[in-house]
């Protein structure tokens, strides 16, 4: 249930939907039914990740449910915040003289995808994982800053704000293709381990009857295939959108442009 959710989580959750409402009745203008259904859905991919059963049986050290947890933070709920978010919510944020120049530096496509890189690759060090990910503390914090960096490397794709262009669609693809390194290089060694990584998930009883050793590789399958499935599907949709809109440009004009003789030049007797 949402009340038995790690204090972060309800912080967050509040900010999202209440600064949501907010916006839309100080403007006095409301999202489109597209925007929100698919803010909604943000709303309710996080609270079915992080509380409830998802939520209960990770504490119990299901490493699969938290690779999921994790996965659902960074590629579905950020693309569906940023798709529910209206140009006229977003633009007084991010046009604030205050906000603007750190945005700006953020959101920029490879400060975007290294950051992601970076925060993803150190929740997942062993000894980071162990000390700080599971410390009942700080567990939602973590789960914060993976929807944060989620969000800032889905804006150059879809990013609400025309001051803030999106990519085109060849950088598009390119930047989605260059995503699964990372992830791969997360996914691959934890998967291919001969023992168990974490320290954390070797004590206790596991969910479902799994062995420590069967749930790291079943999370690790999670990751890896499931990450690469959802990108070759985000891949594709770019690619069919951006031949769409080749398909739809009127053709060049090319038609021979006829050519007018020259004058003829007078000749003059020496």
């Amino acid at each position: 249930m949402i009340w038995e959710a790690d204090p972060a989580t309800l912080i967050v959750l509040a900010l999202l939907v209440g600064g949501y409402a907010a916006f839309a009745l100080a403007l006095k203008r409301w999202p489109t039914v597209i925007q929100l259904i698919a803010f909604s859905g943000a709303i309710l991919a996080i609270v079915g990740a992080l509380t409830g059963p998802v939520d209960e049986l990770v504490k119990q050290r299901s490493f699969a449910l938290y690779i999921f947890q994790q996965l659902v933070l960074v590629f579905i709920a950020p693309p569906l915040i940023l798709a529910g978010t209206p140009d006229w919510m977003a633009r007084p944020v991010l046009t604030h003289r205050l906000i603007e120049p750190l945005a700006r530096f953020l959101t920029r496509p490879l400060v975007a995808y290294i950051l992601f890189g970076a925060a993803f690759a150190l929740v997942h060090f062993p000894p980071v994982c162990d000390r700080v990910c599971h410390v009942h503390p700080v567990y939602g914090d973590v789960d914060t800053v993976l929807l944060l960096v989620g969000l800032i490397l889905w804006f150059p794709l879809l990013s609400p704000l025309p001051e803030y262009p999106r990519l085109s669609y060849p950088m598009q693809v390119m930047y989605i293709f260059l995503l699964m390194i990372p992830m791969t290089a997360v996914a691959a060694p934890i998967t291919m381990a001969q023992s168990v990584v974490y320290i954390y998930y070797v004590e206790g009883p596991h969910p479902f009857g799994l062995s420590p050793m069967a749930d790291q590789v079943l999370g690790g399958i999670i990751m890896w295939v499931g990450q690469g499935v959802y990108l070759m599907f985000v891949f594709s949709a770019i690619f069919f959108r951006w031949a769409r809109r080749e398909d739809e440009t009127p053709p060049f004009n090319r038609r021979p442009v006829p050519l007018r003789p020259l004058p003829r030049q007078r000749s003059h007797a020496i």
